[in-house]
């Protein structure tokens, strides 16, 4: 990374962790931030999500290895730890100790749960948080069906994360003190939901799937087979973009059901299943092209990289044969480029560095 990197000359510490943490530390390397990776001897690091880090293998179970990540610490502008709340204390390297080598240290924290509540200390997943949020009730057909690990680790967990260490090193440079970052998933994956809650306060959601606009309840916005096997989505929400999905579907408003009576919609949905079936993704793919009718091919993970709007904006790049995300967001007068490869670095080198 180069000086013109939106992050350039930003310092941090990231201890091993799995899921939120190395994603957020991901992003922050993509965005030029200098990432130090601590990890016991022997981790694994090659790969697309460790990219951009300088590793440090340290081991943190005896007194010497604590005292090189405190002088690494003593350095830092941010420090990204995802461990049970009170296992940084136990080794030694808890907010309060770090906040004595650094006062100006931004210390985010991430978690399940959060750093406190009577489930804190307790283990989990991504279901198990947003399970406890509505999120997870929401989402599905007869079942609630997981959403991949993207509301609760992701979108929860480590985008809020990003959002806490910046909003805190920003602070910080205006002349603020350090300060914790609590990020934990349930946290973030509720607050995600707060529109649905809004809604369902004012009695405009129903809290049933499949019962509502935006969870495939309304036929309009679901995803329907083609006569290939395949998929479309479709999510003419508004009128205007609803007439222009029947014009491509062939299909007069005026011969149909009132779509904003929701008895109709079953009688809806049953004709544009069967109007779908009868051509291909392809064909539909064509045939709704340069349209405002927000109708989609739903691509696999293989397909995806290859669609022309994602090559077009280079979404994906090709990493050791195989096809990994871009940077995201993009800035205007900054590099928008992915970081390069993992590397390991020695103590010495890094503190040589970091005391420029």
């Amino acid at each position: 990374m180069t000086k013109k990197s939106v992050l350039a000359g930003v310092r941090i510490v990231e201890f091993s962790a799995i899921g939120p943490v190395p994603w957020a530390a991901m992003v922050l390397a993509d965005m030029g931030a200098d990432v130090v990776r601590i990890v016991k001897e022997g981790t694994k690091h090659d790969t697309a999500m460790l990219r951009g880090r300088r590793v440090l293998q340290v081991d943190l179970k005896t007194e010497c290895g604590v005292n090189d990540a405190k002088q690494v610490i003593q350095r830092a502008d941010i420090l990204l730890e995802g461990m049970r709340p009170k296992v940084m204390e136990r080794l030694g390297l808890g907010p309060s100790v770090c906040f004595q080598l650094n006062p100006k240290l931004v210390y985010g924290r991430m978690t399940g749960w959060g750093q406190s509540g009577p489930l804190a200390q307790t283990a989990g997943h991504d279901i198990n948080y947003i399970a406890l949020t509505g999120a997870l009730h929401a989402i599905g057909r007869e079942k609630p069906v997981p959403p991949l690990n993207l509301i609760g680790d992701y979108g929860g967990g480590a985008t809020f994360l990003l959002i806490g260490v910046l909003a805190a090193f920003a602070k910080v440079r205006a002349g603020g003190e350090g300060q914790v970052v609590d990020a934990a998933m349930v946290d973030g994956a509720a607050l995600l939901m707060a529109l649905q809650y809004e809604r369902l306060a004012s009695g405009e959601w129903r809290d049933q799937r499949e019962s509502n606009v935006l969870d495939g309840g309304a036929p309009w916005y679901d995803v329907y087979e083609t006569l290939d096997g395949k998929y479309i989505a479709l999510g003419a929400i508004e009128p205007q973009f609803y007439q222009e999905l029947l014009n491509g579907l062939g299909l007069s408003a005026s011969e149909l059901p009132d779509r904003k009576c929701r008895e109709n919609w079953p009688v809806l949905r049953r004709i544009f299943a069967d109007r779908i079936m009868s051509r291909t993704r392809q064909d539909w793919e064509s045939c709704f092209a340069g349209t405002d009718a927000c109708v989609s091919p739903v691509l696999s993970m293989k397909e995806a990289p290859e669609h022309p709007h994602n090559a077009a904006r280079s979404i994906f790049e090709q990493c050791k044969g195989a096809y990994v995300p871009m940077v995201a967001p993009r800035f205007s007068s900054m590099e928008n480029q992915m970081a390069e490869h993992t590397e390991n670095i020695t103590l010495g080198r890094i503190l040589e560095q970091w005391a420029q």
